[in-house]
């Protein structure tokens, strides 16, 4: 009732407010999901597997999102909805609708106040990010409110108070624990040389109810472990960038007060500080060589965690009541293989490197080789990655890209695997692009990964049409080649194939697919924010507008 109320007053002032002679500005988007689950036991997927595979047989959803902006003010409001989703928890269903966001701002001069749910970012967003990931069916909103103020074109001051959505079991509640924090930023340009820099102080306040589970907790730990627990944990960071003609370097650096943490390796509660450091730099620069066709850049990062894991409370599960977000420090891959085995932050302890090179020889030849070396503070292995890729622009019509992927994975920790092997990885890979005509391409990609582990090693291929400005079809499988299986995993020792059939029809700002999926067990990536979810069989059609 609550929620229908908000959603008619905010009818309302919209509707007043497009009356009036200053005519303002209404956009917005939708989209919707439907998937259909087919039974499949040749890839584990089964009737027990999860309730959409044996009752529920389908899952939907939709996100219909609507802003009215108009004389420095501003109304949105977006609508929810999940039908037996697996979205949330891909081994569950929940279901639920209402809104899923709503915000009222206006801008005073130099002020600006925004009162609802609202998306903020401090920094890089180490310390605090708010943000909405759909795919992988995030959404971090803070239900509060937020202030901006310009003192000047380069000297911004923020403010939030406010409590965090996001949660599996109940997509529009907020969560007890009430989390605030300021931040200061501004830039500067001093000759050649520009500066950009700010500091932040996020607070977070345990509520009763966390506060009693955590010390009923800590009164089961080896007296020698417990401790007493606190209810406000202080985040504060300071970072900088400076730019000198080619060159860029940036740092950051954050702490977090003592607080109950949970470890991320064994899973017990400890009371630790947290410390954490960024450094980046680089080198880029374009138009080299007598006839200034050549190119090059270098970016170079270095990043020491130590139990930094800033998050609502210990007890939350993974992927909920996030405050600050560590992302990975490793290349997205946007090829099927290459992003199977991908890590995300051991918040714990890490120290990481990460190394990336762009030459281009001319504007027909291209290489780009990429470094990555992960381990835990003890120097113990987690991940490694090399890259090498060539691509060559052949003429108008024919584009190729050729590389090498070897990635070392610590699966037992990267997906709570005990008794997994390392995963090792050969992976060559090849695309090519040829433009037929005007309006049709085709674009044929295929790779190999070789690997003994896991699943064993795959072969995966797509061939893809496109017809612009409206049609776009493809086909692809994914080939277990050499079948690999542990004991806990449900799908039968031999040669499976996961194919795909995909259809999209565009118009407009419009589009509909249309795809029948078979998908293997693994790590879904969007963002560098990383989780594992099961195989997948069925049918999926998801439509796309904005307006």
């Amino acid at each position: 009732m609550k929620q229908l109320t908000l959603a008619l007053t905010l009818c309302i002032v919209a509707f007043f407010a497009k009356a009036q002679k200053d005519k303002g500005v209404l956009s917005g988007n939708f989209q919707g999901v439907f998937n259909g689950f087919v039974v499949d036991s040749a890839l584990g997927v089964t009737e027990k597997t999860a309730p959409q595979y044996g009752t529920q047989k389908s899952s939907s959803e939709a996100f219909l999102f609507a802003n009215y902006a108009q004389s420095g003010y501003s109304v949105s409001a977006r609508f929810d909805l999940f039908n037996n989703s697996n979205l949330l928890n891909p081994t569950g269903s929940y279901s639920g609708q209402g809104l899923g966001f709503w915000q009222f701002s206006k801008e005073i001069d130099k002020l600006k106040i925004t009162a609802g749910y609202f998306y903020e970012q401090f920094g890089s967003g180490l310390i605090f990010r708010a943000y909405e990931d759909r795919l992988i069916g995030i959404d971090y909103a803070v239900q509060g409110i937020n202030v901006r103020y310009n003192f000047t074109d380069n000297f911004t001051v923020k403010a939030f108070t406010g409590r965090q959505k996001g949660f599996q079991d109940n997509r529009f509640g907020v969560a007890n624990q009430v989390v605030k924090g300021v931040n200061l930023e501004g830039s500067r340009i001093i000759g050649k040389a520009t500066f950009d820099g700010g500091s932040s102080l996020v607070n977070r306040t345990l509520d009763d109810d966390a506060m009693t589970s955590i010390a009923a907790e800590i009164n089961t730990l080896h007296i020698d472990k417990r401790f007493y627990p606190k209810y406000n944990v202080y985040a504060f960071n300071g970072y900088f960038t400076m730019g000198i003609k080619d060159f860029t370097y940036s740092v950051e650096v954050l702490g977090k007060t003592k607080e109950a943490a949970r470890n991320q390796i064994n899973g017990e509660l400890e009371h630790k500080a947290g410390k954490l450091m960024n450094v980046n730099a680089g080198y880029a620069k374009a138009k080299l060589g007598k006839k200034h066709k050549s190119g090059i850049g270098i970016n170079l990062q270095y990043r020491y965690i130590d139990n930094y894991n800033l998050t609502l409370s210990p007890n939350v599960t993974p992927l909920e009541g996030i405050v600050g977000f560590v992302p990975s420090l490793t290349q997205q891959s946007t090829y099927r293989l290459l992003a199977r085995y991908t890590a995300q932050a051991i918040t714990n302890g890490e120290k990481a490197i990460q190394a990336d090179f762009n030459f281009a020889l001319n504007k027909e030849n291209a290489v780009n080789a990429n470094f990555a070396n992960i381990q835990q503070l003890d120097g113990s292995p987690l991940y490694q990655e090399y890259y090498l890729e060539y691509s060559r622009k052949l003429n108008k019509k024919l584009k190729v890209k050729a590389g090498l992927q070897s990635i070392f994975y610590n699966q037992a920790i990267y997906q709570g695997k005990p008794g997994h092997d390392n995963v090792k990885t050969i992976t060559p890979f090849v695309d090519i692009n040829v433009k037929l005509n005007k309006k049709t391409s085709i674009r044929m990609e295929a790779q190999y990964m070789e690997t003994d582990q896991d699943y064993g090693s795959f072969a995966n291929a797509i061939l893809e049409l496109n017809y612009s400005p409206h049609y776009s079809f493809a086909i692809s499988d994914m080939v277990n080649t050499k079948p690999h299986r542990y004991a806990d995993n449900a799908a039968p020792d031999k040669v499976l194939h996961y194919y795909s059939v995909f259809g999209k029809y565009s118009i407009n700002a419009t589009a509909f697919t249309l795809a029948y999926i078979k998908q293997v067990e693994g790590v879904n990536c969007s963002g560098g924010v990383c989780r594992l979810e099961p195989a997948f069989s069925g049918i999926r059609f998801t439509l796309t507008t904005n307006f």
